[in-house]
């Protein structure tokens, strides 16, 4: 049986999508490998939750062309001009299907730590380097809504995603990770993952856990 403390509350809960941009998909300037294959999963999590009104927060990466905002580790590939995440670029903007109508990223609103609302329960939030918690708005957010359990899909999960989930178990969130919704998943991270309490799911489970 599943530990009290560590039980998802599904009633209080927020979809996290991470990274889940143009750019990163198959064939584009900074494809990650599983990411188009993720794709579908993270649509169909989001439709549902949409659907039930329940919470989403899409985190988002933007770069500046100069390569001003970046981690160190890609400040010399965008000062040498590769086009990866670009403000104002198509490849920044939400994967295609991913919002339920045109709606496109406030580079201006994001980038000054604001919130985007999309709707009363679905919001865009900009993060600066690979925690979504990290320098944002997000706990504020989910604190202020009593949300207690998050929900993880994704871009990368070697990087943002997994650096996330920590964040998020050191506020004492309860934590799924929906494993075929996120790119760059190996066994060993997700053997991690449950050590510290994580429930790892699927997504036809979690469909059916949210009926």
């Amino acid at each position: 049986m599943l530990d009290a403390y560590l039980k998802p509350d599904y009633d209080r809960c927020c979809l996290i999508t991470i990274d889940v941009q143009s750019d990163t998909l198959d064939g584009k300037p900074f494809e990650v490998p599983g990411t188009s294959e993720a794709l579908p999963q993270i649509i169909s999590l989001s439709r549902r939750f949409r659907g039930l009104k329940k919470n989403i927060a899409h985190i988002v990466r933007i770069y500046e062309q100069d390569g001003s905002n970046a981690d160190l580790c890609r400040k010399s590939a965008l000062e040498r001009g590769t086009p990866i995440l670009l403000r104002d670029s198509e490849g920044s903007q939400l994967a295609e299907g991913l919002l339920p109508a045109a709606q496109r990223l406030d580079v201006r609103l994001l980038k000054l730590g604001e919130v985007q609302i999309l709707s009363p329960y679905e919001i865009i939030i900009y993060k600066p380097r690979w925690g979504a918690f990290y320098r944002t708005a997000l706990d504020p957010y989910l604190k202020a809504l009593e949300i207690n359990t998050l929900i993880f899909t994704g871009c990368n999960f070697p990087n943002c995603p997994r650096t996330t989930v920590y964040e998020a178990s050191e506020r004492d969130y309860r934590i799924v990770f929906v494993r075929d919704a996120v790119s760059g998943v190996y066994e060993r991270g997700i053997k991690e993952l449950e050590e510290i309490g994580v429930t790892v799911i699927s997504t036809d489970d979690l469909l059916r856990a949210l009926s």
